[in-house]
């Protein structure tokens, strides 16, 4: 999937959202969340004919996090929704550090080709990133309005994460396995 669509479909759903929630209320945008999250990921899924797994996470939390919403008739559920995925994601790259694997390596390896000290500091960067958008959504969720709410996860949360990804370039950088370079399980004692 090229660059573009794969931003389409990642950020399709909570434009939906969005626009759902300024139209119709935060029911109907959760619906709307509901159903185009769903449709994002039988795209992702056709096109590159593999199960993505970040975004196949976060549309289990969006259906089952949406469907309290609307089951009980309470937005409690789909803001608790960022907190609960965000602390999970923190969880499992500060759970695999403890334990010496690497999540992002994982996850990105095929995308970047980096030493292991680099896989290390990224996920632990991106660990404490995950701790504080969900301490982030929870100030913001209690102190706001359900409108200003959904404005901060739609505006708010996708540039953050943005301008965070671009702050890690100097890691990668250095951190980045050329095709001449061994890596660090090939590199001689």
């Amino acid at each position: 999937m090229s660059p573009i669509a794969r931003l389409l479909v990642e950020a399709g759903p909570l434009a939906a959202f969005f626009f759902a929630n300024a139209n119709y209320g935060i029911m109907t945008g959760t619906a709307v969340f509901m159903v185009a999250t769903t449709v994002a990921v039988a795209i992702s899924w056709h096109a590159e004919r593999k199960v993505p797994v970040m975004p196949v996470v976060g549309a289990g939390f969006v259906l089952l996090f949406g469907g309290l919403t609307l089951w009980m008739n309470d937005e409690l559920f789909i803001k608790l929704k960022p907190t609960l995925v965000n602390l999970l994601f923190a969880t499992v790259l500060f759970t695999a550090h403890v334990f010496g694997r690497n999540v992002l390596k994982h996850l990105l390896g095929t995308v970047m080709a980096l030493r292991d000290e680099g896989w290390r500091i990224l996920g632990l960067r991106w660990a404490w990133f995950f701790v504080a958008l969900a301490v982030l959504n929870e100030i913001v969720w209690r102190s706001v309005s359900t409108d200003a709410w959904v404005n901060f996860k739609v505006f708010g949360i996708m540039p953050l994460t943005l301008v965070f990804s671009a702050l890690q370039m100097p890691v990668i950088l250095r951190y980045q396995i050329h095709q001449d370079q061994p890596t660090d399980e090939t590199a001689p004692s």
